[in-house]
């Protein structure tokens, strides 16, 4: 079921390393985060305001899964993250769910920051760790974005894919 974040979370803009799923140590992929609202205000960055929303997909849990579940995101997802309980809102407009949800800060060492985009394009064209190609990562949370509603693209995200899918048809040939 799509969802909305509530407007105190928002989506940083591939700003965190991945170096246990999309990367490596030597060459650490990037993955998106959440971020409190007012973490995303300090950044300095190449855009000019934060998205009016943030969508995602909420999944619920069957409780004899609970337990196992949370053990293996907290492994998953908790380098670097707090655990928030938060509302979503449903985009149908029904009652909001609470859920939990993992939200990074900029004091992880894994977060580093807003890059150049087409710096940022070419790192992750060339990264890829044990769950593979972290261009693959990208161009799926792209084409996830568009398809849960026609309000949920992300341009930073979009820009990135676009560009990312442009080296792919130049062989790879980086920019010097």
């Amino acid at each position: 079921m799509p969802l909305i974040l509530p407007f105190d979370l928002l989506m940083s803009l591939l700003t965190c390393c991945s170096q246990d799923h999309r990367g490596t140590p030597e060459a650490p992929g990037r993955v998106v985060t959440l971020i409190e609202k007012s973490y995303w205000e300090e950044l300095t960055d190449h855009h000019d305001s934060a998205p009016e929303k943030i969508w995602g997909v909420a999944y619920r849990i069957i409780p004899e899964k609970v337990e196992e579940v949370k053990e293996y995101l907290d492994i998953r997802e908790i380098n670097g993250y707090t655990i928030h309980y938060t509302p979503f809102h449903p985009a149908d407009g029904s009652a909001s769910i609470k859920t939990l949800v993992y939200i990074g800060t900029p004091e992880n060492e894994q977060f580093v920051g807003p890059q150049d985009p087409q710096q940022l394009a070419e790192h992750i064209f060339r990264s890829h760790g044990p769950s593979g190609p972290n261009k693959d990562y990208l161009l799926n949370l792209d084409q996830a974005l568009n398809e849960l509603s026609p309000k949920s693209g992300d341009h930073h995200i979009h820009d990135l894919a676009v560009r990312v899918r442009a080296l792919e048809g130049t062989n790879g040939k980086l920019s010097s």
